[in-house]
């Protein structure tokens, strides 16, 4: 009687399992790199958006949005740039929840703070969490910018709320946002174009639209940071709104409110012209800060 073999010999099973293990060894990096140039196109679609509505803004009152803007019932509490472009957003409904003169409540919870989750203002390549948790800064100084009470400083808690996360954040300039209460407010300390202490028109840029580079991405590693606005007696306040161009972009060594992505090889900038590119990491530092000022 002829035996015949039932299944596969341990070597032929080896055999199969090595034949698999190349494929997918072979097609995983390809998977992952589609993947990555999906949220490439996604990230570069977003600033294009923001460029879009930071365009119609300076068409609607002569001026780029302020960094940051104080809130008119003097907390210190002041709205980013980008929340004062959700009308040129089509955010009419985010809108009519926050009162840009007040500073807004509720925020006191991680789900209040994921109420104002934006996607466009997230980068898909990022890891990100919907919210983070603002602690206070205890070695700011009292005198808090926008603030006009005191006693108001002195917080209660260390935690000074929610906000939801974001990744595109404007261009400072080449110094660090932080230390902007250090300079006097003529002293060109804010060299970019979205900056607290002045309207920067689009003329302001001398070195021209298509030169300037006004906002940047940075990843959540580096410092959680916010589109909404932000309580300027917290750690790294000012950083959470702009960045800075000290640095190329992604530098392993660069302070944390300087410019990075996930994305490989750079990270990506929205222009004054509205045109978006990839960054190098590898960009000849005196030309990427150069391209960070508003002026030659």
């Amino acid at each position: 009687m002829d035996a015949r073999r039932q299944g596969l010999t341990v070597l032929e099973l080896l055999v199969v399992i090595a034949v698999i293990s190349i494929m997918v060894a072979l097609l995983l990096p390809a998977l992952m790199s589609a993947r990555e140039s999906a949220r490439r196109v996604a990230c570069r679609s977003h600033l294009r958006e923001l460029g879009i509505a930071a365009h119609h803004f300076h068409d609607g009152f002569g001026h780029l949005p302020r960094a940051w803007k104080a809130t008119d019932d003097g907390k210190p509490f002041a709205f980013a740039w980008a929340a004062n472009m959700l009308p040129q957003l089509g955010q009419q409904n985010m809108l009519a929840q926050l009162d840009l003169a007040t500073s807004p409540t509720g925020l006191t919870t991680s789900v209040a703070a994921e109420a104002f989750a934006y996607e466009l203002f997230v980068c898909p390549s990022d890891l990100t969490e919907p919210s983070f948790e603002l602690q206070v800064d205890t070695e700011r100084d009292d005198d808090v910018d926008g603030s006009t009470d005191n006693a108001l400083h002195a917080a209660a808690s260390p935690n000074l709320g929610w906000f939801p996360t974001a990744n595109y954040v404007g261009v400072y300039g080449t110094h660090e946002a932080d230390d902007y209460e250090e300079a006097a407010p003529t002293s060109g300390f804010a060299d970019g174009s979205i900056i607290n202490e002045q309207d920067i028109r689009f003329r302001d840029l001398r070195r021209g639209l298509s030169n300037t580079m006004i906002v940047g991405e940075r990843t959540m590693a580096a410092v959680p940071s916010t589109w909404l606005g932000i309580d300027l007696r917290g750690g790294d306040a000012p950083c959470r709104l702009v960045g800075s161009a000290m640095t190329q972009p992604n530098c392993e060594t660069c302070d944390e409110c300087e410019f990075s992505s996930r994305h490989p090889g750079g990270s990506n900038f929205l222009w004054g012209d509205g045109r978006v590119t990839l960054v190098s990491e590898s960009i000849d530092s005196v030309l990427y800060q150069e391209n960070s000022r508003r002026m030659p």
